[in-house]
């Protein structure tokens, strides 16, 4: 593995701070991996923690979204937006987290293509109108989500989870950000 994950020379500080340290062997004890995309951000600390606070928080705090309801939204934005890096890190996710490698897949290339149940089709829909064209959501698309069960804190939720791998996905794609290796084996 090279120095750096990304096209650009910003390799991590060194030394890392303490608190840093911890957190990348956590992940290496959790994941067996530091993921890309914490060493991309690693060049500045205060960025890397930004960026793990936001993440942490939509993606693991409490929430009306299970966790892979949060990972389907991620793979599928990650698709519309092409994000390499992206639909492999989550595309393994949704494979651990559903115990179905072909869900994982689906999602990746077509999530129309997945066995969805009404309520992850409706996220998805708003997902990807977020993703593609924002500024055309209307009430209609709200209600549409409130009337298969989300509260408008789930959809809150929703908007927030596409809103941040909408921008992640841009800096991994302008950055040529590369995944990890050990994702494309994961839960298969």
């Amino acid at each position: 593995m090279s120095d750096t994950p990304t096209a650009l020379d910003l390799p991590m500080a060194d030394p890392l701070p303490e608190q840093t340290r911890k957190y990348f062997d956590v992940c290496e004890d959790k994941l067996g991996m530091v993921p890309n995309v914490l060493r991309a951000y690693a060049f500045d600390i205060e960025k890397l923690n930004a960026f793990t606070a936001m993440y942490n928080d939509l993606m693991l705090a409490d929430s009306g979204l299970s966790k892979l309801e949060r990972e389907m939204i991620a793979v599928a934005v990650s698709s519309i937006n092409r994000c390499w890096y992206c639909q492999v890190a989550h595309g393994a996710a949704v494979r651990a987290l559903s115990g179905k490698p072909e869900l994982g897949e689906a999602m990746v290339m077509n999530w129309r293509m997945a066995d969805l149940d009404e309520r992850q089709t409706a996220m998805l829909n708003f997902a990807e109108k977020v993703t593609i064209e924002s500024s055309k959501i209307t009430e209609k698309d709200r209600q549409a989500l409130r009337d298969v069960g989300f509260s408008d804190r789930d959809i809150w939720d929703i908007a927030s989870v596409t809103g941040f791998f909408n921008m992640s996905n841009r800096v991994a794609s302008a950055t040529a950000m590369q995944p990890n290796p050990e994702y494309h084996a994961q839960a298969r």
